[in-house]
């Protein structure tokens, strides 16, 4: 089972805000996931980033594999880089 970082959709239409959450490579986008790792607002002015740093860097010393969009806002945060 390949783990993937990245984004699910939780806001309603037109005020998007998402989850980053560790989830098999192979589910659908808001489908199951296996942690929530944090939330990203990008409403918000700047844009809000919330992280559980620990639980982030021990699914990547894991092997979980970030999206480019996570990997920007991971970067932003400082966890890697």
């Amino acid at each position: 089972m390949a783990v993937k970082i990245r984004l699910t959709r939780i806001g309603a239409k037109g005020k998007p805000s998402y989850r980053v959450v560790a989830a098999d490579s192979e589910s659908p986008r808001d489908g199951k996931f296996l942690e929530i790792l944090g939330n990203y607002d990008p409403k918000k002015n700047p844009a809000e980033v919330i992280l559980k740093e620990d639980r982030v860097r021990e699914w990547l010393s894991k092997g979980a594999k970030p999206t480019l969009t996570v990997s920007q806002l991971l970067k932003k945060k400082g966890i890697r880089g």
